[in-house]
């Protein structure tokens, strides 16, 4: 029969609490013991065989639980030690011992394991030849080990979604130095497992800090597959993929303008919410770039400053740069306030030196700055706004935007007015600059009152209002006051019926379909105001969006003229269950009872009676896959004005399939495909190809593979964009990811969430840090 010894916190208690000779369950190691206060007396016997119990002492309360342990044969020395011997195994809270051979000293709580130790500790394993260790304080010492750790540090409470990244391998001895603090000499270190431990790092000394998820390798070696692949004398890195102080993984690429591209970034975790990162960045034809990023975060403010600096570009023959600040600000009592600053040295910086489209087509950099106030149903705000038009070796491209110091807006809502009426008012001024063009003030106001009538079925809204603008103009041209005054009145009607029916879609029967026709007439009638400067006006186009706007031009020193009426009728799939809407579709145009008066310069003012046809359709047209479309269609000359459609297929994370035209006359004629999908065993395929048909080039391209090995993934990824002076560049990326260790080489990830929408990462972190990766 196997001997079992009950120690409570430190006591060894025995004889009728396991008269029956087998061991308790954990449940009942967790239940609290009643002991007969005569059983702690002494026993006149100072030794014990198979049964006995000892002295209690006084332990930390956290320890105040029953360690169990049972074996072949126990003996000991009360009060001092206990010996098992055969198939032992020791059992507490969260935590068992087994070994051929165990020692307890109860005074120090100290287990010292020989033969076939393997000890457990929630979800960490370690086993080998030779344990010591003191059980309440985790101090010891673990000979020639196995070991898997996945674990919190002390304090440290479980989030919902994270998980700790799990860490294993083997050494020639472990040194445990207190909770969540293990100290190894000649280890091995991965986060695969121990099945298929494709990559490992080979140290001499390995520091696990599970308090500050930190682990610190001296002399590492790291191998994939047996190969080494990278070597440091010293290296950090972060336990549970948080963010930590550092020297990053090496960012290495090549593009067809400035050849081989090396960037060695350091990160500075200077607080939880404040970090830097400083990115030096070698380009084999142009020379050596200076980077730093710095970004904070509080409860009423946060922002980032960025700034690149190359000195004496050996391709552009002079210093280049590029700065941006930005910072937002809650001042309490309903202020807030915002800056965003940016530079940069000529206008072909981006397109040299950026991979991004939407850098690389910047034409003006803003520089703003803010005040806001919100009070409930009113607020407003001033700012200040420049851009600026980049020098190109000097020559200054002047600007054709205007700079606005100051602009104060005013807004307003009531829609709680007696007899059901809402109120609105939007009020600005704004002082216009600019270097050589025509300069002034605007002031303008429109008041607005409605009178919302809406049942579950129908809705009317008979809307009334006056736009009230005031100019005073310098540098004007000849013939042109100084001061401008207009008053437009303008009135509206929107109606709609919605009409509702149970249908089936897709197999679905609780799906409910809508059919809702839509009225709305607006008049305004005509003002002169061909002798109204342009400051920030532009026509808005035609649109499902814009064909229910009051005016058709963007901005406020054009109040078209209009007598319209906008007809459309729309139907949508809604799911009864979740309210989702699956589908809607619909069509619609708008219908004019006089010709055009109001323009913009150079604009051809219209005359027919009727504007294009419009047609749309979007959402789920099936299982897992999607459409939107867009059909503009002239009716008077028989021809399609603009056609845009785009179909998505993302039957599950890590595949995806994107396809879309775009078209609009004498503008716009390119498709654009791309993909993420598994191609075989671990390999991923992932690109993108948007060709322009008008300019008959490639605007974007991108093609590569990802492997995901389980623990680790590769990426090898080809960019191509072209640029503003029909010249291309093209980049390479490869990325190797070590899973929760580190990534080596240049990043991609970046690049594939803007050019294929829906990509997934094959091997999704646990955990992302809060400000992201370099």
């Amino acid at each position: 029969m196997r001997a079992i010894l009950i120690c409570l916190a430190g006591t060894t208690l025995a004889g009728p609490l396991c008269a029956a000779g087998e061991a308790p369950s954990p449940a009942d190691a967790m239940e609290p013991l009643v002991v007969d206060p005569a059983l702690l007396e002494p026993l006149p016997e100072p030794s014990l065989r198979g049964t006995g119990r000892m002295l209690p002492r006084s332990r930390d309360p956290r320890e105040n639980y029953p360690n169990f342990i049972t074996a072949e044969r126990l003996h000991g020395t009360q009060g001092v030690e206990t010996i098992a011997e055969g198939a032992v195994e020791l059992r507490g809270t969260g935590r068992s011992v087994d070994a051929d051979h165990l020692i307890y000293r109860p005074n120090e709580d100290e287990v010292e394991g020989t033969g076939n130790v393997v000890l457990r500790r929630d979800e960490d394993t370690m086993r080998g030849p030779k344990m010591r260790l003191r059980l309440d304080d985790n101090v010891g010492y673990f000979e020639q080990p196995q070991y898997s750790i996945s674990r919190l540090g002390i304090g440290q409470v479980p989030i919902p979604g994270k998980t700790p990244v799990p860490g294993s391998g083997e050494a020639e001895r472990l040194n445990f130095e207190g909770e969540g603090l293990y100290r190894m000499r000649k280890a091995t270190y991965s986060t695969c497992s121990a099945e298929s431990r494709d990559w490992f790092a080979e140290v001499d000394e390995l520091s696990l800090d599970f308090n500050r998820e930190v682990g610190e390798a001296k002399n590492a070696l790291v191998r994939l597959g047996g190969v080494p692949i990278f070597y440091a004398p010293w290296m950090s890195f972060s336990l549970n993929n948080e963010r930590k102080s550092g020297i990053l993984a090496p960012s290495i690429g090549s593009t067809s303008q400035g050849g081989l591209d090396f960037t060695q970034p350091v990160y500075w975790n200077i607080a939880p919410n404040m970090d830097a990162t400083f990115a030096p960045r070698w380009i084999e034809r142009r020379g050596v770039q200076l980077g730093a990023e710095f970004r904070y975060l509080q409860p009423n403010y946060n922002g980032q400053i960025v700034n690149q600096y190359l000195p004496n570009d050996k391709i552009y023959r002079d210093d280049r740069y590029a700065y941006t600040v930005q910072h937002n600000h809650n001042l309490g009592g309903g202020f807030s306030g915002f800056v965003n600053y940016s530079g940069v040295s000529d206008s072909r910086y981006f397109g040299d030196l950026s991979t991004r489209l939407a850098l690389v087509t910047q034409t003006y950099m803003l520089q703003q700055g803010g005040l806001n106030y919100s009070a409930g149903w009113w607020s407003a705000n001033v700012t200040a706004t420049r851009y600026d038009a980049p020098q190109d070796h000097g020559q200054t491209v002047l600007p054709g935007i205007y700079s606005r110091y100051p602009q104060a807006t005013l807004m307003a809502s009531r829609p709680d007015l007696p007899l059901g009426t809402t109120f609105a008012f939007g009020g600005e001024y704004v002082d216009f600059t600019h270097p050589t063009a025509v300069i002034g003030q605007r002031w303008m106001a429109y008041p607005q009152i409605s009178l919302p009538l809406q049942t579950t079925a129908f809705s009317f809204t008979p809307k009334v209002g006056v736009h009230v603008s005031r100019y005073l103009l310098d540098r004007q041209p000849s013939g042109t006051p100084d001061y401008i005054s207009r008053n437009v009145p303008i009135a509206s009607l929107d109606s709609m019926v919605t009409l509702e029916r149970d249908i089936e879609w897709l197999g679905r029967k609780d799906t409910v379909q809508t059919l809702e026709p839509r009225l709305y007439y607006v008049y305004i009638p005509r003002r002169d105001q061909s002798q109204i400067p342009v400051f920030d006006t532009a026509a808005t186009g035609y649109g499902v969006t814009q064909i229910f706007s009051e005016n058709r031009y963007a901005g406020n020193d054009r109040i078209g003229d209009a007598n319209q009426l906008t007809a459309m009728v729309s139907s949508r799939l809604i799911d009864s269950a979740s309210g989702h809407q699956m589908l809607t579709a619909g069509i619609g145009q708008r219908y004019y009872f006089t010709d055009q008066y109001v323009t913009l310069p150079g604009e051809v003012p219209r005359t027919g009676r009727s504007a294009d046809l419009l047609a749309l359709l979007g959402g789920q047209v099936a299982d897992r896959a999607g459409v939107d479309a867009l059909l503009q269609y002239n009716p008077r000359d028989r021809r399609m004005e603009a056609f845009n459609v785009a179909g998505r297929y993302r039957p599950e994370a890590g595949k995806v399939i994107n396809a879309a035209y775009r078209y609009t006359r004498d503008q716009v004629d390119q498709f654009d495909v791309s993909a993420q999908w598994p191609v075989w065993g671990g390999w991923h395929g992932v690109g993108r190809y948007n060709y322009s048909m008008r300019d008959g080039r490639v605007v974007e391209a991108v093609a590569g593979v990802e492997y995901d090995g389980g623990c680790w993934v590769a990426r090898a990824v080809t960019h191509r964009i072209a640029t503003t002076d029909n010249n291309s560049n093209t980049a390479f990326f490869f990325q190797l990811e070590l899973n929760g260790f580190s990534r080596i080489g240049s990043n991609p990830l970046d690049l594939l969430k803007r050019n294929i929408p829906g990509y997934g990462r094959v091997n999704q972190p646990v955990a992302d840090p809060i400000f992201g990766t370099y």
